[in-house]
């Protein structure tokens, strides 16, 4: 039987072939990230909340496509685009 730290479902189980030929499960934490809007602290949606596709997926997945996008919510854009304009 396995670890009883490893019995929970919060770990993730990931099979890999090993050097010996063998199939192992290997068990990885489940990292959740959240990203936050940099004016009004709300959670950015468009932005992934998977560790792993933060790190290593394509650029064009980590983030929505529009000016600061990853960075301001819709309503801190909108409203800094209309005090750029009317300035």
């Amino acid at each position: 039987m396995v670890r009883p730290a490893l019995r929970s479902r919060s770990k993730r189980r990931v099979w890999r072939r090993v050097p010996g030929g063998k199939v192992k499960v290997f068990y990885e934490r489940n990292y959740v990230y959240e990203a936050y809007c940099a004016v009004c602290g709300r959670p950015l949606g468009g932005v992934p909340r998977d560790i792993r596709v933060i790190r290593y997926g394509p650029k064009t997945a980590k983030r929505p496509e529009r000016p600061y996008g990853g960075v301001l919510c819709s309503t801190c854009l909108a409203t800094a685009i209309k005090l750029s304009i009317r300035s």
